[in-house]
């Protein structure tokens, strides 16, 4: 993304408009399992793939209609910090420790700076969406203590 110099060679999930037949498609019992493994401490990401490997559901949005995400927000079991910018932030985190043991390691410090970028980024979309405070910033000082929660 950052380095605009290799291709964006990748697998893509097929199109498709419908779960497919030998899915499981019952909305209902999606929903709370989906549910139950919030309460466990799963992340949304973490939640879709359980659901695939273990209760044959493909994709959620498919069988239900809805994403995990909305699924966790219906039920107001969401984080106050959104998962993405929260796995930023660690690996950020991970990058300054990282930086305090190994002072000249250059290719980190440009990464770091390219990792708060995307956090800021991300940050004003939220506050401009509203599903953070207006008034949020990040701060290294202050993500260390966010993220302990």
């Amino acid at each position: 993304m950052h380095a605009r110099r290799r291709g964006i060679a990748a697998s893509v999930r097929p199109f498709r408009t419908s779960a497919p037949e030998w899915s499981n498609k019952d909305a209902k019992e999606i929903e709370a399992k989906v549910i139950e493994l919030r309460k466990e401490g799963l992340s949304c990401a973490q939640i879709g793939l359980v659901l695939r490997d273990k209760h044959g559901v493909p994709n959620v949005k498919l069988a239900t209609g809805k994403r995990v995400n909305a699924i966790i927000r219906e039920n107001n079991m969401d984080t106050e910090i959104p998962e993405d910018l929260r796995n930023l932030m660690h690996k950020a985190l991970g990058m300054r420790k990282h930086l305090v043991d190994n002072k000249h390691d250059v290719h980190n410090k440009r990464q770091l700076q390219l990792t708060e970028a995307k956090i800021r980024r991300l940050v004003k979309y939220y506050t401009g969406s509203h599903r953070l405070p207006a008034g949020w910033a990040y701060s290294p000082e202050t993500a260390e203590i966010l993220l302990s929660r």
